[in-house]
């Protein structure tokens, strides 16, 4: 096999216990077995990359585009969770009626990156870029990788939905009401942080760049003092 993990490594407990450590919301879940899948997905697809953790893998969007000038992607993926449930809860106080479910944007919105751990991992990357002709660069793009990953560990159809929906991959399916809220949310983050100055400038996504220029922040103010 040209790359694919001959074997994941074993699932630890260690493993399960820092994913818990790294994305403490998942606890917030009413469903626990829903908690329990999320936690051993996330496990799984550390084990099957070269990261030991979630908080290794870098900040970034995409493999050095939209870089977290400071910051590893369990901020992200909080920060999204945060902005996805506050979202369902306004609707929920203000629109009773609506019926969102909290948990599948809960989850969907901890584990709408889970393949990240694949696109990221500096081993594929080196891989890919020596040889595209082989499987391509990269052979998988996170958000498929992750809905893999997903209903390997056993989550349900609609995370798993979520974790190959919430991107531009998106485009060619209908979203699901659940996805639409963690992809606005991912979006969101994603836009207020580059406009804020928490990007690095130069790899921006082609599209911001006409829409703003980024402010400087606080750091960056303070260094030219």
């Amino acid at each position: 096999m040209a790359g694919y993990p001959k074997a994941f490594r074993p699932v630890t407990d260690e493993m399960r216990r820092q994913v818990l450590e790294d994305l403490p919301e998942l606890d917030e879940l009413k469903d626990k077995d829903l908690r329990n899948k999320a936690i051993e997905a996330w496990a799984l697809s550390i084990a099957g990359s070269s990261f030991k953790r979630i908080s290794d893998i870098p900040g970034d969007g995409n493999p050095g585009v939209m870089v977290l000038k400071r910051g590893t992607q369990d901020m992200h993926l909080r920060g999204v969770g945060k902005l996805a449930v506050d979202i369902v809860d306004h609707f929920a106080k203000v629109f009773p009626e609506a019926i969102i479910d909290r948990d599948i944007v809960l989850c969907g919105a901890l584990c709408h990156d889970i393949g990240k751990a694949w696109e990221c991992d500096p081993e594929n990357q080196r891989r890919w870029q020596a040889d595209p002709t082989v499987v391509g660069r990269p052979s998988l793009r996170h958000p498929v990788y992750g809905a893999h990953i997903c209903l390997l560990a056993g989550l349900p159809e609609e995370i798993a939905h979520i974790a190959v929906a919430h991107s531009p991959e998106g485009d060619n399916v209908k979203r699901s009401l659940e996805c639409i809220v963690v992809h606005q949310a991912d979006v969101a983050w994603w836009t207020v942080a580059a406009a804020a100055g928490l990007i690095e400038r130069e790899t921006f996504l082609d599209s911001m760049t006409k829409y703003f220029e980024p402010r400087r922040n606080r750091n960056e103010l303070r260094a030219a003092e």
